[in-house]
């Protein structure tokens, strides 16, 4: 594109609220705003100023994978942003750039492999079935998100992190904390630093340590001199936190396969069909409100005929990346057999989320043990009587009462 087509004209700011929506709709904003065209800007409830957004899949894919966007510069910046407080530790894998960044990520990597997450399979589907046993032996109807769609993704990511199983409450208690919009500042980075001296303690025993969870692989590389003991306990913070949105995104799809029982029919039917279904289920689900964390342009970049310059905020949305009509044919529609499907529900480029093969390890058992082992599962009310989460940066049900 040569320097006449560039347009100097600045899209206008558009204010995105934050929203609390129910079941699985599509931020009204979010769709207005990819409407409006590939590069919008954007003014959310907190920080300050205005920052573009980037909705095309191409583009998103392009912005989180060029290091001409880096994350460190959000340190210093009170960009507008969705959260409420904004308390990033420096040093924190979220905010770092290459090279730091991969040898960051490089210290836990064996753990997240396909190796490394079929370590955990066999313990996790166990975990899974004795939830189900005893919900089972409850009798209906109970809650699905208390019995078994909480318990079972901290019993697994604390399983992955070597957390001793006496401690996944605590673990519990201090994710919600942290995710949590409707506390205050105070609260949520109280509940970081507890989490955080637990694991510095934990990693700090493990030094020695030739085991394979999360843990020891960091104690290991903290013996070794190549991470620091502060950057370890960020990482095993983020990983912990991380570990519990397979709740939220286990909750959101069972809403959708409990109100869409011709869906949940064709997976009991045919279960060779259900890894290729879950990745349309990821695709799909609107994940969390409004977008994540923002990067910073490092130099004028050009897109899509806008001229990004050095020091504006940029945001990308996965969500609407996985809506993009030209990637996805009738991207509203759920297709069970979509393919290729490269969707970006786990992100892209260096800060993909290494928990993703966890996650499709996770819901494919939810699936097959809930769809094969409790055939007759239905909603217990309404859909419209589904509670969902309010105030929080994760979407997903509070409660989903079932009954079979």
């Amino acid at each position: 594109m040569t320097e006449e087509t560039l347009t100097e004209t600045l899209p206008p700011v558009r204010d995105w609220p934050a929203l609390d929506l129910t079941g699985v709709d599509f931020d009204p904003v979010l769709a207005e705003l990819m409407r409006e065209g590939p590069v919008t800007r954007i003014r959310l409830p907190n920080g300050e100023g205005w920052a573009w957004l980037v909705t095309r899949h191409d583009d998103v894919r392009m912005v989180t994978n060029d290091p001409r966007f880096g994350r460190e510069a959000v340190m210093d910046r009170q960009v507008t942003r969705l959260a409420p407080h904004f308390i990033p530790a420096r040093g924190a894998v979220g905010f770092l750039d290459p090279p730091d960044h991969t040898r960051l990520r490089r210290s836990v990597a064996a753990a997240f492999t396909a190796r490394g997450v079929e370590r955990v399979r066999e313990r996790s589907r166990r975990l899974l079935d004795e939830l189900v046993d005893e919900m089972l032996q409850d009798g209906p109807p109970t809650d699905l998100v208390a019995t078994v769609l909480t318990p079972f993704p901290i019993a697994v990511i604390c399983e992955l992190m070597g957390v001793p199983a006496a401690d996944r409450h605590g673990m519990h208690t201090w994710t919600q904390l942290i995710l949590s919009s409707s506390h205050g500042a105070q609260v949520s980075e109280k509940a970081k630093n507890e989490m955080g001296a637990y694991f510095a303690d934990l990693i700090g025993l493990r030094e020695g340590s030739t085991a394979g969870d999360v843990t020891s692989l960091l104690g290991a590389a903290v013996g070794r001199e190549e991470i620091t003991l502060e950057e370890a306990v960020g990482l095993a913070v983020l990983l912990q936190i991380g570990g519990e949105a397979v709740t939220n995104n286990s909750g959101q799809m069972f809403y959708l396969l409990l109100t869409c029982p011709d869906l949940a029919e064709r997976l009991r039917a045919e279960p060779e069909i259900r890894p290729k279904a879950i990745d349309e289920l990821l695709r799909y689900i609107p994940h969390r409100n409004a977008v994540g964390l923002s990067r910073i342009a490092l130099e004028d970049v050009e897109i899509r005929g806008h001229r990004i310059r050095a020091g504006d905020a940029v945001y990308v949305s996965y969500l609407a990346a996985n809506r993009d009509p030209e990637v996805f044919p009738d991207p509203e529609t759920i297709d069970l057999s979509r393919s290729p499907n490269p969707h970006v529900a786990f992100g892209f480029g260096p800060h993909y989320c290494p928990g993703g093969m966890l996650a499709r390890l996770e819901s494919g058992l939810l699936i097959d043990t809930l769809l094969d082992r409790v055939p007759g599962l239905k909603l217990a009310v309404p859909p419209g009587e589904v509670p969902f989460k309010k105030g929080a940066l994760i979407r997903g049900p509070e409660a989903l009462p079932v009954t079979w």
